[in-house]
């Protein structure tokens, strides 16, 4: 799976077609990547307050986006981290691969990295109850975690 780079102009086009389907008027803020990575979060927890699917690809926005903030606020190449269909980063400082399968990592699917991205799903439970699987000595990323905070009417836990 290859690392997708957030691409701010597709993602406003997919938060404003999740907005129109739930009845909200298009995006109003900032157009800058960080502004819209946002509103991609945003989108996506406003989906799943209303009790909707999120669009593909607003979901694939979000994903995108908080795991590129992931890798930047924690550079390396020690850890993988996997949400697929949609991206894969590494992070972490420390020993490197650079073929084949690392020896560590993590790998979820997208509403619960958007959940541990957002502080809105606690590390521990997301492994305890297999919705997240880890391997490797350093693929524990809770201390870096959250990376962006939750959209607005998000519910802890989702």
């Amino acid at each position: 799976m290859p690392a997708r780079a957030f691409d701010a102009d597709r993602a406003l086009a997919a938060v404003n077609d999740q907005l129109s389907v739930l009845g909200q008027p298009p995006w109003p803020g900032a157009v800058t990547a960080a502004a819209i990575g946002q509103a991609s979060v945003a989108a996506v927890a406003a989906a799943l307050a209303a009790r909707a699917e999120p669009l593909r690809p607003v979901l694939r926005a979000a994903v995108a986006y908080t795991l590129g903030v992931l890798a930047t606020q924690v550079p390396g190449r020690s850890v993988e981290v996997r949400v697929p269909p949609f991206a894969a980063v590494q992070c972490l400082p420390g020993p490197r691969h650079t073929r084949g399968t690392p020896p560590n990592v993590i790998e979820t699917d997208p509403l619960t990295w958007l959940g541990l991205a957002t502080g809105e799903l606690a590390w521990a439970e997301a492994v305890a109850s297999g919705r997240v699987r880890a391997s490797g000595q350093r693929a524990d990323i809770s201390a870096y975690l959250p990376v962006v905070s939750p959209g607005p009417g998000s519910q802890r836990g989702h």
